[in-house]
């Protein structure tokens, strides 16, 4: 949370735990911290691609070096269960490893004349300063699969982490510090004020967070005229067709409705079962669900640590109001912000389970006739993230996917877990802009520029 002047961070397994309490910069002193990471930037680029590189590489061992170190960090700071915080960190180092073959790869192409002599030549040129806001539930891996593309294209980069996650942006912000040129890093504290000063900025701003303030972002950067990502909310589906396993699926969607308390965009809040598939797919999942391991994250067991906060923790109490409770309510612990897992059923159409992002461990059991009323079902959602299916067979999932509105899709495994080298992204309200992560994101953290050659005497 911000205070009038100051950052404080807590622990939500433990609100009397503070973990960092600092001052915050103020609208004009982010504005300057942009300007010098805009005076680095240039020697950074200059360096070479094997300086990059070698930077990247190194900032990936240290990480791996010190990842039980950070993961006990995410679990202090967010509240992320311990098994999850690990795997996590190990992303992040991979991340890192990913990105440091990128200054290596191509950067243009090179092609003939139409008429006469001389050469045409694309090139991709970073923008400058790349300004990050970013979410606390991935508070190590977001920044960076946001910082080390841009990095690796030669832009220095600005982070305004959102302040729940501080000290974990501190202490990343100190690992990359240590193996960059002063300045091409800069991990700004604070609330509004410091991310609308770095909006207003930067030369090229990516976002990822609430849906409300992500249009908020994209209007200001667009009105500047400069290039800009969001990722936005979720409110993802899980299709469960008559011929799948069901166990399985029960198992997969379980943890993707509540591992990390449903603290993430990718979470299922939407499960829809075709035709035979409802009966048995409501005692699995509810089996499923009662048993799934809620308590400290600090526990190697746990799946279900506290939310990020009282307001979070209610929100969730709030949206099963007046449903069918098939299991969960609230979590009965002396501290902390816990939720347990809960589905629903019969859910009115027009009720905000079916419309709003929770972002938290609920998800609601509907019917569907058939494959196609299940994909209409989830297409209703006024966003368009990632859909799961599960089945047996591919020749109905093959006719159904390219109905489906959303911008990832995966079959037979959970709806979160989205793998780092391919494009991620939605549709809708869910996303704005070009794809984070893969190739894809090289391609946002620079400008193509087309150059044509020319010789000054003609043979």
């Amino acid at each position: 949370m911000t205070e009038s002047s100051s950052v404080v961070s807590s622990n939500p397994a433990d609100p009397s735990d503070v973990l960092v309490r600092i001052p915050t910069s103020g609208a004009f002193g982010a504005a300057d911290m942009v300007e010098r990471a805009r005076a680095a930037q240039p020697d950074w680029l200059a360096g070479g691609a094997a300086a990059r590189s070698a930077a990247l590489t190194a900032i990936a061992g240290t990480i791996e070096a010190a990842a039980e170190e950070l993961s006990a960090l995410a679990v202090r700071e967010v509240g992320k269960p311990l098994a999850e915080a690990r795997a996590e960190v190990a992303r992040t180092a991979a991340l890192w490893r990913y990105y440091a073959q990128a200054p290596f790869e191509s950067t243009g192409s090179v092609h003939e004349a139409a008429r006469g002599q001389g050469l045409l030549l694309t090139r991709r040129r970073p923008h400058g300063v790349a300004g990050l806001i970013t979410p606390w539930n991935f508070p190590f891996a977001i920044p960076s699969w946001k910082a080390a593309p841009a990095l690796a294209a030669g832009n220095s980069v600005v982070l305004k982490p959102a302040p729940e996650a501080t000290a974990c942006a501190q202490r990343l912000a100190e690992i990359l510090q240590r193996a960059l040129p002063s300045g091409v890093f800069t991990m700004i504290p604070g609330g509004a004020a410091e991310g609308e000063a770095v909006i207003s900025t930067a030369d090229v701003v990516s976002f990822t967070g609430s849906t409300e303030v992500g249009h908020a972002v994209v209007g200001a950067a667009t009105a500047r005229g400069v290039p800009v990502q969001a990722e936005m909310g979720g409110l993802n589906a899980a299709i469960v067709l008559p011929d799948a396993d069901i166990g399985r699926a029960a198992a997969h969607i379980a943890s993707a409705i509540a591992g990390y308390a449903g603290q993430k965009c990718t979470a299922t809040s939407r499960v829809i079962a075709v035709g035979a598939a409802l009966d048995p797919l409501r005692e699995a999942l509810t089996e499923a669900l009662r048993t799934l391991p809620v308590g400290d994250p600090a526990d190697p067991a746990t799946v279900c640590g506290p939310l990020i906060s009282e307001h979070a923790r209610d929100q969730v109490a709030g949206a099963s109001y007046g449903l069918s409770v098939l299991v969960g309510g609230p979590a009965a612990r002396d501290h902390g912000w816990y939720a347990s897992p809960t589905l629903v059923e019969k859910v009115p159409p027009d009720h905000r389970l079916l419309r709003e992002e929770v972002f938290g461990p609920i998800a609601a059991l509907l019917p569907a006739d058939d494959l196609s009323h299940a994909v209409r079902i989830t297409n209703s959602s006024p966003y368009g993230l990632v859909t799961s299916v599960h089945t047996a067979g591919l020749d109905a999932v093959l006719h159904g996917l390219d109905h489906l509105g959303t911008g990832m899709i995966r079959v037979n495994a959970p709806s979160t877990g989205v793998d780092f080298h391919l494009p991620f992204g939605g549709t809708k309200a869910s996303s704005h802009g070009p794809r984070e992560q893969g190739r894809a994101a090289l391609d946002f953290y620079t400008t193509s520029r087309t150059y044509t050659l020319t010789p000054a005497k003609t043979t």
